[in-house]
């Protein structure tokens, strides 16, 4: 299925019309076609356009190469994007992230939304638009605006994403395609099917032309994600890594074999331990230890079905009235089993410690090798059902009156539901294992674990349903869902006023809807023995079952991964089905073996709903003029939104305590209070825009931009519920209602030069100037500093009492500068075969530096004055890579084509602290290559491709804190194939 991807521009999607009869005297034309054709016919409507755009066009229809639009989005200039499970899922445009890009459909924007695994974010619950939803075949262009006018819609710092389905007037006459590939990935050994239909005609009726077209994409993916992680690096003596209720409970370990230490002796050299590489890395308590060192296998079985379906009616030749659908299914079930420590991750007071036998330091502080006693490891298992429905309706009047004038108005509704209704996790332990010994010294992505055990053994582990070791994970049920919903309606008038002159204005109306929750085991009791059983704490197995009729093997883990000798390959796991049968956890009820019941009152925080309106009024003037005999043509207006918004949260107000009579004996239940806030707020902003292009001289082009832009903030963060914990830390998650909008001034130069119609030579410079940012902070302050109802307190805290408040605040910001480079030529001034060859390449570099909170300001006395200023991070904003570059090289010759695509990022920043966990200063993803190729052969009207996706097999690799580099997540996917056939006409 070769597609004709034009990187700049845009490539007609109508067949050529064939060429009128020429007398025999004529000279003989060379016509270019396929991809070379459509990159030529990008770079002429790129010189056209007044904003800086970028576009991809299939030649073909149903004919983008990648797994999704992500993919092939890699290939556009200053665009890079993030892999989750080895398929792309969020982009980056000039070094800002998702969060900051609006993606529309069909003209409207919309957001849809997939489950991640955790360690990639997770579910999304943002504004973040996951392209991994929808099948590449179901679009015919991708256009990347990273200037706007007055014109578009506001929201965005980074660039608008415009994603165009095919519509029957698309087309010169009947059309249809249809195709299908297999698949095979070299890692899960899968057979991948794909498959895509495409029908449009068009009729002439007495009551005007009508067009119809219908398009379907099917596919199936099953791959597997292999590696090893860490659930990141902790120093029990760095500061909120320990309790403040009792200082020396972060300590994961004692520092010597024997009886526990007493807090002043946690730390101290002693004859038993051996000396580190670096002496003034102190104590194992003073080191950086892995909190959960373990290897994993991720599963991913995947079906994707997306339909467009479009009817348009000219009824003259002025108007067209359409009507476009677009629905979509993707469902991502996920497994995941884990071979792993998990006494390195406890830090609670009283818990029985883990001795180290001996340790080795390196000089930055990280304690990578060493043996253990006391170890409890564990085999876990999770799966997760994961579906994405979404479905967008558009109706689209376009019309002209006058000689002058042009009238376009549009209405639609999209809705995303994101569902995740099936989330369990089961584990077995070993507790108290000794001679467990793990090493990073050799290679800390791959390290090398000796568990003293046979891990492929049932009898070497528990089903415990106790909590004495302080982990209530034997078992986890957690369904979620989040709905999100749009209203839009928009109408456009320009008229030209004057020769050279056009004015705009119109406006736009959007309403838009957010919901989410979440679900997890009740908390109980029992009245009868006083024990505390907390929400996901195991349940017994019944008499008679052992931890072999439950279990099954993992085997054949570590193909391709160059595993150290000895490190396990084969583990036992829990078996859920099998579970399901014998206990029955799945009934979200009371039965013989457990309290089985779902409640969303133990998770009151995972409850939001937002409502959003936003009302945009413009005006703007396009111009074409000649000044000075300069040609400059560009467009000057400005924009006014108002934005209502309405938030909604959860908290808990006390419990209810009732007493349940069960199969499981009398339950003392204590039930959540479930109270609501909700909060209102509006704000407007005035965003000027400036677009100009001036042609000093042939076919030279220096275009300028200016504009000031916004993003609003994300959805999560503006729920004004909350989650309090006033034993034995007092601490304070809250969202932030009042956040304001993320600003920026953007500027932009680039100057472009076209010396033939099928090649260009570029260079671009930006500067995004972003007044305000987002990002979480904790701060200490009392009780009666938070707002909050003193009715709230529990336990013996006052008003007095300090608390650690997390929440999310507007921050100062920072610059952000880079530029852009891109070429692309045909080599026909090459002798044969080598002027059949052809490249694009870009390359782009990005700097920023952004001021973020580390330690929000103290405060004290009546009145509050502060008594310690805020503490400043100056580091690289979020997703940005400072270097990424894209290379094609490709080959027509007759029917055979060929082309290869390597797409580069430099590494970027995941997270910074304080919301990087357990003190790192940031988590960081390293840097990627990615290369994929497509070859192809037409025979008539048939086409047999062949497609080598992540030919480099490239992994995932993070790693924690920006000076120790600790390795946090190491994975790979595979590499993947596809060879399939098509037939249109």
């Amino acid at each position: 299925m070769l597609m004709a991807m034009a990187v700049a521009g845009v490539a007609s999607a109508q067949q050529a019309p064939a060429p009128a009869p020429v007398e025999d005297t004529a000279v003989e034309e060379v016509v270019v076609t396929g991809f070379r054709a459509s990159l030529a016919n990008a770079l002429d409507i790129k010189r056209r356009e007044n904003d800086l755009v970028d576009v991809i066009k299939a030649q073909d229809i149903a004919d983008f190469p990648d797994l999704n639009l992500a993919e092939s989005l890699q290939r556009v200039p200053g665009v890079s994007i993030d892999r989750d499970g080895g398929e792309g899922r969020s982009i980056t445009v000039r070094g800002l992230g998702p969060d900051f890009t609006v993606v529309r459909l069909n003209g409207l924007e919309a957001l849809a939304t997939t489950g991640g695994k955790d360690s990639s974010g997770g579910a999304n619950r943002g504004r973040q638009f996951d392209f991994s939803i929808f099948a590449s075949e179901l679009f015919n262009s991708v256009t990347v605006r990273k200037s706007t006018s007055a014109m578009n819609e506001e929201g965005s710092l980074g660039a608008i994403i415009d994603l165009q389905a095919s519509r029957p007037f698309d087309f010169s006459g009947p059309a249809m395609s249809m195709g299908a590939k297999v698949g095979w990935n070299d890692l899960s050994r899968k057979k991948d099917p794909r498959f895509t239909f495409l029908a449009s005609n068009r009729w002439d009726t007495g009551i005007g032309e009508i067009g119809a077209l219908i398009s379907v994409a099917y596919a199936e993916r099953k791959t597997l994600e292999e590696g090893s992680s860490t659930g990141r690096w902790e120093n029990p003596s760095v500061p909120n890594n320990s309790s403040t209720s009792f200082p020396c409970s972060g300590a994961a370990y004692n520092p010597v074999s024997g009886p526990a230490l007493s807090c002043s002796q946690i730390g101290v050299n002693t004859p038993s331990t051996t000396a580190p590489t670096a002496s003034a890395a102190g104590t194992a308590n003073n080191l950086w230890h892995p909190r959960i060192p373990r290897y994993g296998r991720l599963q991913y079985d995947q079906k994707r079905l997306g339909i467009t379906g479009s009817l348009q009616w000219r009824p003259t030749e002025n108007s067209t009235l359409s009507l476009d659908a677009l629905v979509a299914n993707f469902t991502n079930n996920r497994d995941e089993t884990y071979l792993e420590v998990i006494s390195f991750s406890r830090s609670g007071a009283g818990l029985p410690q883990t001795d180290v036998v001996n340790f080795q330091a390196d000089n930055k502080g990280n304690l990578i090798k060493g043996t253990f006693d006391d170890v409890d490891a564990r085999v876990e298992y999770r799966h997760d059902d994961l579906k994405t429905e979404f479905n967008q309706f558009t109706l689209t009047y376009d019309t002209k009156f006058g000689e002058r004038g042009h009238f376009n108005a549009v209405y639609g509704q999209s809705r995303s539901i994101q569902d995740n209704p099936v989330q369990t996790t089961f584990s077995f332990d070993r507790y108290d294992s000794d001679n467990y010994s793990y090493d990073y010294s050799g290679n800390d992505k791959l390290p090398n674990f000796n568990y003293g055990f046979d891990p492929t053994n049932p009898s070497n582990f528990v089903y415990s349903n106790s909590n004495a070791k302080g982990d209530p994970s034997l078992l986890r049920l957690r369904p979620s869902k989040a709905v999100n919903t749009f209203q839009t309606f928009r109408a456009d008038v320009d008229y030209e006023i004057l020769d050279g002159f056009k004015l705009r204005y119109g406006g736009d109306y959007k309403e838009y809807g957010f919901t989410s929750s979440e679900q997890r085991l009740f908390s109980r009791n029992l009245a009868s023995t006083g024990s505390t059983f907390t929400a996901e704490a195991g349940f017994p197995l019944p008499a008679g079952v052992s931890i072999a009729d439950v279990s099954r093997l993992i085997t054949g883990f570590g193909r391709g991964l160059d595993l150290p000798a000895g490190v396990p390959t084969s583990w036992i796991a829990p078996d859920l089905d099998k579970l399901k049968k014998v206990i029955g956890y799945d009934c979200n009820c009371i039965n013989a073996n457990g309290d089985f019941r779902l409640s969303s009152l133990n998770q009151l925080g995972a409850l939001r709903a937002v409502t959003e309106k936003d009302t945009a009024f413009y005006i703007q003037g396009d111009f074409d003029y000649d000044i000075f005999n300069i040609p400059v043509r560009g467009n000057l207006g400005v924009r006014y939104i108002k934005t209502q918004q309405t938030a909604s949260g959860h908290y808990n107000a006390g419990n209810t305590t009732v007493a349940v009579s069960t199969p499981i004996g009398t339950l003392s239940e204590q039930y959540a209070t479930d109270a609501v806030q909700t909060v209102s707020r509006e704000y407007t902003n005035t965003l000027p825009a400036l677009n100009i292009s001036a042609q000093p001289m042939e076919n030279f082009f220096i275009r300028f931009a200016a504009a000031k832009v916004m993003t609003r903030p994300q959805l999560q963060n503006l729920t004004p519920g909350f989650t309090a914990n006033s034993q034995p830390n007092q601490t304070l998650t809250r969202g932030n209602p009042d956040l304001n909008p993320m600003l920026a001034n953007n500027l932009d130069l680039s100057f472009e030069w076209y010396p033939d119609k099928e090649t260009l030579l570029s260079a671009g410079f930006f500067q995004k100037d972003i007044k305000s940012y987002i990002q979480q902070t904790a701060q200490v302050m009392p009780w009666s500093d938070t707002g909050l109802p003193n009715s709230l307190l529990s336990n013996t805290n006052t008003p007095d009492t300090p608390f650690t408040v997390t929440t999310q605040v507007n921050s100062p910001g920072g610059k952000l500068k880079g530029f852009e480079l891109s070429a692309q030529r045909p080599f026909t001034f090459l002798p044969a075969p080598f002027d059949k060859f052809g490249a694009i390449v870009n390359y782009t570099h990005v700097k920023s530096d952004i001021a973020y909170i580390i330690k929000a300001p103290t405060f004290s006395g009546t009145p509050r004055t502060q008594t310690a200023p805020a503490v400043m991070l100056t580091q690289p904003l979020v997703n940005l890579s400072p270097d990424a570059f894209n290379v094609t090289l490709y080959y027509e010759n007759g029917p055979f084509k060929a082309r290869a695509s390597g797409s580069y990022r430099d590494a970027y920043l995941i997270q910074v602290a304080p919301s990087a966990t357990n003190n790192n200063d940031v988590r960081i993803k390293e840097k990627t290559f990615n290369l994929d190729g497509q070859v192809s052969y037409e025979l008539g009207k048939f086409t047999v491709t062949l497609e080598l996706i992540n030919l480099t097999d490239q992994e995932d690799s993070k790693v924690d804190d920006s000076t120790r580099m600790a390795s946090e997540e190491y994975v790979h996917y595979g590499r993947q194939y596809y060879l399939g056939v098509k037939y249109k006409f």
